[in-house]
């Protein structure tokens, strides 16, 4: 991580009014496509990593059963209650956390959601989602992070990101090389088959923007997917 998780904190807390309209085609793109490819069920639970301003989120939460939304910027989670407040969607829940420690126990937070599942709730969710964030992070730290949301049994991750389909041109970066760290396709495709995953689908948005979708088994008490 070029700088301090404070440091990202801060930068996006002073840009979280204009961050909705202040967004390029590709990134829309993108966050499309995420919300396309994530697709939860009515039971399932999501976990938005990265929510900023709650454009997955917001979009899942009619379809799912729970959406959780997590961020380090206040800021940007502050928008992101405001427009679900705006929309009358109760069934979400903002609060810290970061890709290698998302702070998510299962546990449905009473004042968050007015439908909470009746059995006992183990850490894992069904889908997990991350549009434009996870960039922000080292290779290692992308690495760490994967292994993470693997520990939580989703049976699919969805990431919208910067990527590399190939050498990017450094006169025409899509990113800022000064906070930015973006992965080849290549970097991402071994951290998630390395977790457990499988990739399912590939999306090339730009030369350095696609989403990946990877997608793994879950092992019941008795050994069997």
């Amino acid at each position: 991580m070029k700088k301090s998780i404070e440091d990202h904190a801060a930068r996006f807390d002073e840009v979280a009014g204009e961050y909705d309209e202040d967004q390029s085609d590709e990134y829309r793109a993108c966050a499309n496509l995420v919300i396309e490819h994530a697709d939860p069920d009515a039971s399932d639970t999501v976990l938005d990593l990265g929510t900023g301003t709650g454009a997955i989120a917001l979009a899942l939460a009619p379809d799912a059963d729970r959406v959780v939304g997590r961020d380090i910027s206040e800021g940007m989670m502050e928008e992101a209650k405001r427009k679900a407040d705006e929309r009358g969607l109760e069934n979400l829940e903002f609060d810290y956390g970061r890709f290698r420690d998302p702070e998510y126990d299962g546990e449905v937070d009473a004042e968050s959601s007015e439908t909470p599942r009746a059995d006992t709730r183990s850490p894992r969710v069904d889908v997990v989602t991350s549009n434009f964030a996870m960039h922000h992070l080292s290779d290692e730290e992308k690495r760490e992070a994967i292994e993470t949301i693997a520990d939580l049994e989703p049976r699919r991750f969805v990431l919208g990101d910067v990527m590399f389909f190939g050498e990017p041109d450094p006169d025409e970066p899509f990113y800022s090389p000064e906070v930015d760290d973006p992965a080849t396709v290549g970097t991402l495709a071994d951290a998630f088959t390395d977790a457990g995953f499988s990739l399912t689908a590939v999306e090339r948005v730009h030369d350095q923007v696609g989403v990946l979708v990877a997608e793994r088994g879950r092992v019941t008490d008795d050994g069997q997917e």
